[in-house]
């Protein structure tokens, strides 16, 4: 699967003042979206970047590298863009500002951008990180009568239609700050799976009640993985919860052979049960599995308890059940 990101960071801006941090998160996040955790390939990722004083990113430039962007070839694009966000009108739509912006003319209106992602055919990822991001998924093109985005398509704005975006003191911007962290593990599921779904999930719960929100709009009937890291329990374990847990109700017995320290039992080595603790501990680890009249899965052994699956666990036995890994 072929897959293309454009990756935007502008601080310099002669006529709407200088950002600080929009350069530095574009850089922090570029590797992480083309790499995933094992460093398998994931975006073939091209940066256009503005630092203050000695870069620059025109709204031609901007177009062109949209154009390609969002051209046939790949399966999959990704835009990020951080830079000022200017409000049209009633709150409509939001321009994305370049560096040869003006009053008369800010950037790249986000319809431009809409009318590019609807004329063409893969699945596109939109991330903007810019004051009134929220109005990009309000524009008329992004709708259809049914008020969703076209099929395959997915936002994630750093703030509401009617909110600026916040920069931190380090040279950051607050939101791409929480989404390099999401990226790099923060938002994976138990599988490693990091989804534009995964991203808004853990970037809302960042912000607070008198934040700047997140907003998140999509129409897909699959996501795709915006990154992937490596799986919390392993896919050889996950596969064999059916076989620890024959009924997604079970109860797998534990006694002191499972537990690898020996000295209070006084029992000899059982390696085939040690080597089952500690993958049913990893499971637990990850809120698959959970311990029965114990507290810790260490005394359900050592009392000859049990340990059961949560309802996690047993979402991903039926997965198991089902052959999906």
């Amino acid at each position: 699967m072929l897959r293309r990101a454009l990756v935007v960071g502008i601080d310099s801006y002669p006529t709407f003042g200088d950002l600080g941090g929009c350069v530095n998160d574009a850089h922090a996040l570029a590797p992480l979206l083309t790499r995933n955790e094992d460093d398998s390939p994931n975006f073939d990722v091209r940066t256009l970047t503005a630092p203050v004083d000695t870069g620059f990113v025109g709204r031609d430039e901007f177009l062109d590298a949209l154009d390609t962007l969002f051209g046939p070839g790949v399966d999959v694009s990704l835009l990020y863009f951080a830079g000022h966000g200017a409000a049209v009108g009633d709150g409509g739509d939001v321009n994305l500002v370049t560096s040869d912006g003006t009053n008369g003319t800010p950037g790249v209106r986000f319809s431009e951008v809409l009318e590019r992602i609807n004329a063409c055919s893969q699945e596109v990822a939109v991330v903007l990180d810019c004051c009134f991001a929220g109005a990009a998924g309000g524009v008329p093109a992004a709708l259809s009568p049914a008020s969703v985005l076209r099929q395959g398509v997915s936002l994630l704005m750093a703030s509401r239609a009617d909110q600026t975006s916040a920069e931190t003191l380090d040279g950051r911007g607050q939101f791409p700050e929480y989404l390099e962290g999401a990226l790099d593990g923060g938002a994976a599921d138990v599988l490693g799976h990091v989804t534009v779904a995964g991203l808004y999930a853990y970037l809302s719960e960042a912000f607070g009640a008198w934040d700047q929100r997140p907003m998140f709009k999509a129409n897909v009937d699959r996501l795709q993985d915006i990154r992937r890291c490596n799986p919390s329990v392993p896919l050889t374990t996950l596969r064999r919860l059916p076989e620890w847990f024959p009924a997604a109700n079970h109860v797998f017995a534990l006694d002191p052979s499972h537990e690898p320290d020996k000295s209070q039992s006084g029992l000899p080595p059982h390696p085939e049960n040690e080597a089952t603790f500690k993958q049913l501990q990893r499971c637990a680890s990850s809120k698959l599995v959970e311990p029965v009249g114990a507290e810790h899965m260490y005394f359900a052994a050592m009392n000859s308890q049990g340990c059961q699956l949560t309802a996690l666990g047993r979402h991903y036995r039926h997965l198991a059940d089902r052959g999906r890994f």
